[in-house]
């Protein structure tokens, strides 16, 4: 046993190793000769601020207005929803806000430059992935608030008629999957706040540049995608279990719960990853994980013949008295 906790303590160890020499996306050979003028300057725009010409973008904001350079005063005014396509960049040196302007056309007619500090803040990626990005990110303390005060009201409301109540690991359905749901979630965050702590370039590049292939994309962003196909597999893993279990009543509220408890796991996980103690508690829930699955294994080695519950060993099932030989 010391020597399998010793076999996972160095993969642990290798694997964070490897994410932080493979954390950044490999940069084009810029000297290739092969390449033109204007697409050795598309890429290496790309590669240092994470979009390039033609990169296409979408109002978020209520409205913003293009300069319309170099007449001053004169503005064209995008409202939301308004979609635009990057058609050229310029360097103000004597700007003291930001010296990095950004030519954003909407159509031959309305055209215009912005500060790109204020374009990353007025503009989102057209991209669907990039989207869901911003709007998770944008959204989700609402979306932990409503569901857990749902969840609270139905518990309440179960509490009151006196009803047995099924929670993740307290009172838990015969199945290690809810809990390796809410572990699953522990990990995707703390592996997004790392990137956003230890390497932000990379998620920006990320943000503008998505995909949901785990391959071809530095090592830390593979794992964090690899971990999210996951968690969606031990999802449906989890509803199986939960409505063979359960009654459909009784397994709307359970997934009430789950849901309570993976967000929860979610903001725990980003802010204590936040300060570098995250770690440590992903460490402590992973033993915590590990001596569940060891427990439920030991106590289901068999399956009744007459009621096809789990049994310890065979003999009489003490769910429905019937005999296991």
């Amino acid at each position: 046993m010391k020597n399998g906790w010793r076999m996972l303590f160095f993969i642990l160890c290798s694997s964070f190793f490897i994410s932080l020499v493979s954390c950044h996306y490999p940069h084009p050979d810029l000297e290739d000769e092969n390449l033109s003028e204007s697409t050795r300057d598309s890429l290496a725009y790309l590669y240092e601020r994470h979009y390039t010409w033609n990169t296409n973008l979408e109002v978020h904001a209520d409205s913003v207005n293009l300069a319309c350079l170099p007449v001053k005063d004169c503005y064209n005014m995008l409202h939301r929803g308004d979609r635009v396509v990057v058609a050229e960049f310029a360097i103000h040196p004597t700007d003291s806000v930001d010296s990095v302007w950004v030519k954003l056309a909407h159509s031959q007619e309305i055209q215009g430059w912005l500060r790109e500090s204020e374009m990353m803040h007025a503009f989102v990626p057209t991209d669907s992935i990039s989207q869901f990005i911003y709007l998770f990110s944008d959204t989700h303390a609402s979306y932990f608030v409503m569901i857990f005060a749902l969840f609270v009201a139905v518990w309440l409301f179960r509490a009151f008629r006196r009803k047995q109540l099924r929670m993740v690991y307290f009172n838990d359905i015969d199945s290690i999957f809810p809990l390796l749901l809410c572990l699953l979630m522990a990990f995707s965050a703390t592996v997004y706040e790392s990137m956003q702590v230890f390497v932000p370039d990379t998620w920006q590049h990320f943000y503008f540049n998505p995909t949901l292939s785990p391959f071809k994309v530095p090592f830390i962003l593979s794992v964090f995608l690899m971990s999210i196909w996951l968690f969606i597999i031990v999802l449906l893993a989890v509803l199986d279990d939960l409505f063979r279990q359960l009654s459909p009543a009784a397994a709307i509220f359970y997934l009430l719960g789950l849901a309570s408890c993976c967000i929860f796991c979610y903001f725990f996980f980003i802010l204590t990853t936040s300060i570098y103690v995250g770690y440590i508690f992903l460490a402590a829930f992973l033993w915590i994980f590990l001596k569940k699955m060891k427990t439920s294994l030991a106590a289901s080695r068999y399956c009744c013949g007459q009621c096809g519950r789990k049994i310890r060993a065979k003999g009489v099932c003490p769910h429905c008295g019937a005999i296991n030989e």
